[in-house]
């Protein structure tokens, strides 16, 4: 036997399941397989010797994986020096695959959980001190046996400029996986939670973008636009002309990106449609002439931080400086998008074909080719919406369809369409559906092409909040004609 062979040799018998002399049986081969049929947990992956299939980083690498995140929250060094390891540790991450990223994601989640004995203890203290006047030193207690490492491992990566951005990127490449594999929630729940404090709105700043604006900060919004495509540098110029305007919240530590924006168009009226929105060859009107916002597209930019609500917040402020900017607006209301429409009535059009008077049955019934009529006729009928016209009893019941849902259909005491949940949870109310407000693909495949107007009347918001509390929508007078009657 030459050397290459005896080493050969030697290193299969080191392998898990594998009998003296090189020989296996089926048995053997069986048990193996069940050993290796799961992920190991954390703990014996970090005590044992060898990487076993499917794993992404040996034991040695991840046990020094876990010295080094160790070391970052290390009490004894300063926050400078924690910002300088932080950093390698990033530089590090950031050269690994994604499997090997999930590993680290696991020693952040598991190895710097909260001491479990303290936490106990302190939570009996509290317990017996409630009503007494050591209540207050035991919730004092509890709050620090709760905060866990982890917490502080995360806080000193966020020490270095581009800590944040690391973070922020970090939680949306975990997010996807958080189904599949539960031990990550702790660290998710952890990045939320500190991310709804670091993009509090008092650390926010609202900053107009407009066709001045630096060519990078442009070419995000075309990036990050999630309701209308930007197709071309004349269509973003449009939308950034003098009777439109942008306005995103900007972060300090991620200051050329914005968290969200919103585009506004200032108009004469509530606006019926997007195609004259977008047109880039329509008249400009004169801003200080407009009576009417109208928020045409609303975008999100980072997935990393779902969860963290400001929207609304940036609805407030925009609408705080176009009044005083343009005084002459009084009119401030959306033209949005119905994306869970069409999915929604593919599930319930049987129930609202048979909710119809016999009129209106029979109606429907000789436009779709069946008496009585059915929901799956009814849905093929509907296939052609961009040609149906007004005294199309298809059209019509679609109309009828579209302020079902927007108005009545609840998904755990909230509204189902989830742009619908938005709006009216910042308390403004289903103003008016508009046949074919969007006729690109997008919208038809959305909601047969139908938009909807949200109205923001300031002296009612908080009446439609407390409303939408009680598990009813504001809808207009419009909208409540367009109810199928039971």
């Amino acid at each position: 036997m030459n050397a290459s062979d005896w080493i050969t040799r030697g290193v299969s018998l080191l392998r898990p399941g594998h009998p003296p002399g090189g020989k296996k049986s089926a048995a053997d081969a069986s048990k193996t397989k069940k050993i290796g049929a799961g992920p190991r947990p954390l703990t014996e992956r970090l005590e044992a010797t060898l990487r076993r299939p499917g794993e992404a980083l040996a034991p040695r690498a991840l046990r020094r994986a876990l010295v080094e995140l160790q070391a970052v929250v290390d009490p004894r060094i300063s926050e400078v020096e924690a910002g300088r390891r932080a950093h390698a540790v990033v530089q590090w991450y950031g050269a690994r695959e994604l499997d090997e990223r999930r590993d680290i994601w696991l020693l952040m989640s598991e190895r710097f959980a909260p001491d479990v004995q303290q936490l106990s203890t302190a939570r009996d203290r509290h317990e017996a001190a409630v009503g007494t006047p050591d209540e207050g030193q035991a919730e004092i207690g509890l709050r620090r046996a709760l905060a866990s490492p982890r917490a502080r491992l995360l806080q000193r990566f966020a020490i270095d400029p581009e800590g944040m951005r690391f973070l922020v990127d970090l939680r949306a490449e975990l997010l996807p996986h958080l189904k599949g594999d539960r031990r990550l929630l702790p660290l998710d729940a952890e990045l939320e939670h500190l991310f709804s404090t670091w993009f509090d709105m008092a650390f926010l700043d609202l900053r107009r973008i407009s066709w001045d604006s630096p060519a990078s900060l442009i070419e995000k919004l075309i990036q990050y636009e999630a309701v209308h495509d930007i197709k071309s540098w004349a269509d973003v110029k449009n939308r950034l002309d003098s009777d439109r305007r942008c306005y995103g919240f900007f972060h300090p530590r991620l200051p050329n990106t914005p968290l969200i924006f919103v585009e506004v168009a200032l108009v004469d009226r509530i606006s019926e449609g997007i195609v004259p929105l977008l047109d880039e060859a329509a008249a400009l009107v004169r801003p200080d002439k407009a009576t009417t916002a109208i928020f045409y597209s609303i975008s999100n930019t980072q997935t990393g931080l779902r969860g963290v609500s400001f929207g609304d917040s940036l609805i407030k402020r925009v609408v705080e400086t176009l009044q005083e900017e343009l005084p002459r607006l009084k009119t401030f209301a959306t033209l949005s998008p119905i994306p869970g429409s069409r999915a929604w009535l593919a599930r319930h059009a049987t129930g609202i074909v048979e909710r119809l008077d016999e009129k209106r049955a029979a109606e429907l019934g000789r436009a779709v080719g069946s008496l009585p009529p059915t929901g799956e006729r009814f849905l093929a009928a509907a296939e052609d919406a961009h040609a149906l016209d007004a005294k199309s009893p298809v059209r019509q019941l679609l109309m009828n369809a579209a302020a079902e849902y927007l108005g009545r259909a609840m998904v755990d005491g909230k509204p189902a369409d989830p742009v619908a949940r938005f709006h009216l949870g910042n308390g403004s109310r289903v103003e008016r559906l508009n046949w074919g407000g969007d006729p690109s693909p997008k919208g038809l495949r959305q909601s047969y092409g139908l938009m909807v107007n949200y109205l923001y009347d300031l002296k009612r918001l908080d009446k439609h909040r407390t409303l939408l509390a009680q598990g009813k929508v504001a809808v207009s007078s419009s909208i409540d004609d367009l109810f199928l009657k039971s």
